[in-house]
């Protein structure tokens, strides 16, 4: 049987009716402080796009989409999302958003290409989010003030959950570290960019690394990103490159670091023009979204994504993201977690 790392001598500290009860209120609760934070207005969202319009993200690369035809469409094919970072885009544009403002859904996807364990499903889950911002807050000093805000709402989420369920103590840090890829990797030159996001975030707590997607100095980037939906090759004012990044929290049940959140001031015409001549996908301003960007009908943004069920997993303590949600695990894996006390859904 395949071992799966898990932790030992795992104890949940809610049963099934009280971490159903808890999950909701988690959700509920976050998505009010964080579109009340950032001003978003809720929209709703596809679970699927039509393939060749450049609106679904190919993530880093090499994902294949879950896809099916379309009979009444005469065979036309249609795409699960993987996320919605360029159709939240087009969306702020149809809606016609102010600056200051923007929107958030529920995301919903299919991951088939996902190695399952305890933090990764076939199904994820996610708020996804994007506002409207002007020319002079494409800043590395914009981007951190977001990262707070978003923080900000965890936190309060947080108390708002350990007044509920005083077992549930509130052991989040009270800031976030900021720190750029290249910094992390002087920091830490003799080991790998995930083992980096380990001993930063152990020594932290929290953890924004900026600057995902660019090469840095060595050669090679921190990790890959699409060339078309964040941009991670302007030169900063910090005089780094990248204005993207993700956000690490620390799990002690797990003993490692959990991506929670990975967010970016987008990519301007310029931007996006260097970025897939630099990756060879040029071939993509033909595309629908690609076009409407060069020509100038999609406003300046910022976005991100922040996984939902790995949010309450951090919150309730809980040592597998089956906990949490519904999927399809590997039955040596159930077999083993039933071993461990951890009941998944």
């Amino acid at each position: 049987m395949k071992l799966y790392d898990l932790p030992q001598e795992y104890r949940p500290l809610l049963d099934l009716k009280q971490t159903e009860l808890a999950i909701k209120q988690i959700k509920e609760t976050f998505q009010l402080n964080l579109s009340s934070t950032l001003r978003l207005r809720r929209v709703t969202a596809p679970l699927f796009v039509l393939k060749g319009t450049g609106l679904n993200d190919d993530l880093n690369g090499y994902e294949n989409a879950v896809s099916f035809p379309i009979h009444d469409m005469n065979g036309a094919i249609a795409e699960v999302v993987h996320s919605l970072a360029k159709w939240k885009r087009v969306t702020l544009a149809e809606y016609n958003i102010p600056q200051g403002f923007g929107i958030y859904t529920d995301m919903n996807a299919i991951r088939s290409h996902e190695e399952l364990d305890n933090l990764h499903s076939l199904y994820v889950d996610q708020w996804d989010w994007e506002r409207v911002i002007s020319k002079e807050e494409r800043t590395a000093k914009f981007l951190r003030t977001i990262v707070n805000d978003i923080y900000s709402a965890i936190l309060h989420t947080e108390f708002t959950l350990s007044e509920c369920y005083p077992q549930l103590k509130a052991t989040l840090p009270e800031k976030v570290e900021f720190i750029h890829s290249e910094e992390l990797r002087h920091l830490y030159p003799e080991l790998s960019p995930k083992e980096r996001e380990e001993a930063i975030t152990k020594k932290y707590g929290a953890v924004f690394i900026i600057g995902i997607g660019n090469e840095l100095e060595d050669g090679k980037p921190h990790d890959n990103r699409a060339p078309d939906y964040d941009d991670y090759s302007t030169l900063n004012e910090d005089s780094f490159f990248g204005l993207n990044g993700d956000l690490m929290i620390w799990s002690d049940v797990l003993g490692k670091a959990v991506e929670l959140s990975s967010m970016g001031i987008r990519v301007d015409k310029e931007a996006l023009l260097h970025q897939l001549k630099k990756s060879g996908k040029e071939e993509r301003k033909n595309l629908y979204f690609h076009r409407r960007l060069l020509n100038d009908e999609l406003p300046l943004c910022i976005g991100g994504g922040i996984g939902q069920s790995r949010l309450c997993m951090l919150l309730l303590k809980k040592a597998h993201i089956g906990e949490i949600q519904s999927s399809i695990w590997p039955e040596e894996m159930r077999e083993q977690c039933n071993k461990m006390n951890i009941h998944l859904i």
